[in-house]
């Protein structure tokens, strides 16, 4: 066990190898007020704060599993597969079937790349933007307005971690996401952007983005990035073409990602 901070709402310890976690009794409704002061006293205390559904925490990841993904030469890799599968979708300009009484969907004619083109450039830090705690706590705002399915059942989790893409690899988030390469892009994404774990429920995980991507000319990169997390939703699910994902990229401050 740890010691925990003042003001928490009632919950419990969920005693977990390697390390235990403290899951609230449900969704606390002071949240908003809550989660900026647990983000900024994290580094005090230790403790990365995320809300999750508690029957999504599967077996942990070790840490060293993480660590061990060279991400450059796993997403070179994947992405030699994703091409090879997909090319004949992007080289074929047929509509694709739609269901009757909707509107053909677009072509996608895929990522501009016949390789793996390297990470994209991070955003660098500028005095005026904002923290990634203010960042995390403006999407946990607008994740609450907007209410989506499954959130009203998360838990307020507090995990001994110094990132929040280790808490998530600690938890052992259930989703169907590879979670050691997940775990491993989402650290790099905290490094490049500022990125954060708000929360993750049913198969759906929510980030935050401090330093947002304003390079256009770079937002390809970082759209096949999000490709090769394996999330369902990117480009494939609403049908979304390549470029108009990745243009949509530029100065937004939140991601989301699910697995079906």
């Amino acid at each position: 066990m740890f010691p925990l901070p003042d003001g928490l709402p009632p919950g419990r310890f969920l005693a977990r190898d390697p390390v235990p976690v403290w899951v609230s009794d449900e969704f606390p409704q002071d949240v908003e007020e809550l989660w900026p002061r647990l983000l900024s006293e994290s580094r005090r205390h230790g403790l990365i704060p995320f809300l999750c559904l508690p029957d999504a925490m599967g077996r942990p990841c070790d840490l060293d599993h993480v660590d061990a993904v060279r991400l450059e030469e796993v997403l070179a890799t994947d992405f030699a597969a994703y091409r090879r599968r997909r090319l004949p979708l992007w080289t074929d300009t047929t509509p694709a079937p739609a269901p009757e009484g909707v509107e053909p969907w677009p072509h996608d004619p895929g990522p501009p790349f016949e390789q793996w083109p390297g990470l994209a450039p991070g955003t660098p830090l500028a005095s005026e933007g904002p923290t990634p705690e203010v960042a995390a706590s403006s999407v946990l705002a607008g994740l609450i307005g907007t209410g989506p399915y499954g959130l009203e059942d998360c838990c307020l989790v507090l995990v001994p971690a110094s990132r929040s893409s280790e808490a998530l690899a600690l938890i052992g988030w259930s989703a169907k996401a590879p979670l050691p390469l997940l775990c491993a892009l989402l650290r790099s994404w905290e490094d490049r952007f500022g990125a954060q774990v708000v929360a993750a429920f049913g198969s759906e995980l929510h980030v935050s983005v401090a330093r947002p991507l304003v390079e256009a000319e770079h937002a390809s990169r970082l759209a096949l990035e999000h490709v090769l997390s394996t999330a369902d939703n990117i480009v494939d699910d609403p049908p979304t073409p390549f470029p108009e994902y990745a243009t949509a990229l530029v100065g937004r401050t939140s991601w989301s990602f699910w697995w079906d």
